[in-house]
């Protein structure tokens, strides 16, 4: 019996290729007859490889038109307390503020506003107990009009509730602008933030909203947001998609 069977050697090869980028991002594949002839092998046998490689996130298919390199990450984020207060300063989101400085179109949909019952990952980053009625903002991020994110921002209710963050509509000068104005209802200044991260396979739901391909994973980030008192503000779920993102986070050791 042999030790490796015929697709095992077009996946190396064409994988290869791709991550050693003689293959780019969105390029076309050749077609399965012309694989099978650089092969020497037949149809079936080519796509059970391109199925593997679509199953490893590496390609996606388009009917009609064939397989294409699936695009690298193409949204990259700078996490620290600097490039924060610049963009803050700025009354820009973080997000959209880098996404622009790359010279692409971002966009945040508010998709819901409104009280629900805390998480318990939320509760416990809020200090509240599990099941309390917290406001939550939910949206989606898109690059160039491609879904690459959901966000959902939770607020203690007697953070929230009277301000703008508890209502439906985009606030002018963003979420944390209307809870540092010290003319404002709230008035807290920020002062640090928690990142935890997790990688996993997206729900359906995930995979159906961010238009993911077959084995592709999301990273989830669970940040809680700290004013100058140490009392949490907000946690801040984001569920990024993996193919669409890169992280890079700065620490100043003092």
């Amino acid at each position: 019996m042999p030790s490796r069977f015929p697709y095992e050697d077009i996946v190396d090869e064409l994988r290869a290729s791709i991550l050693g980028g003689e293959l780019g991002a969105g390029e076309r594949l050749p077609s399965e007859n012309r694989l099978a002839e650089r092969y020497g092998t037949t149809r079936p046998t080519v796509r059970r490889a391109l199925a593997l490689l679509k199953a490893e996130g590496l390609v996606t298919t388009e009917q009609g038109r064939g397989v294409f390199v699936r695009p690298k990450p193409h949204v990259r984020l700078l996490l620290s307390g600097a490039a924060f207060r610049r963009h803050r300063d700025a009354g820009l989101s973080g997000f959209n503020a880098q996404v622009e400085e790359q010279g692409q179109a971002p966009e945040q949909r508010l998709t819901e506003v409104g009280r629900t019952p805390a998480p318990e990952s939320v509760a416990l980053r809020l200090d509240v107990d599990q099941g309390s009625d917290v406001v939550v903002r939910r949206r989606l991020f898109l690059v160039n009009d491609e879904p690459v994110a959901l966000c959902d921002s939770y607020y203690p209710s007697e953070v929230a509730e009277g301000t703008a963050l508890a209502e439906p509509g985009n606030i002018a000068g963003g979420a944390y602008g209307l809870i540092e104005d010290a003319a404002g209802p709230i008035g807290r200044r920020l002062e640090r933030s928690v990142d935890d991260l997790e990688c996993r396979m997206p729900t359906p739901h995930e995979a159906a909203a961010l238009q993911l391909g077959l084995g592709v994973p999301v990273v989830r980030v669970l940040r809680t947001v700290y004013d100058s008192d140490g009392v949490p503000v907000e946690v801040q779920e984001t569920i990024a998609a993996a193919d669409k993102h890169q992280f890079r986070y700065e620490v100043a050791m003092r």
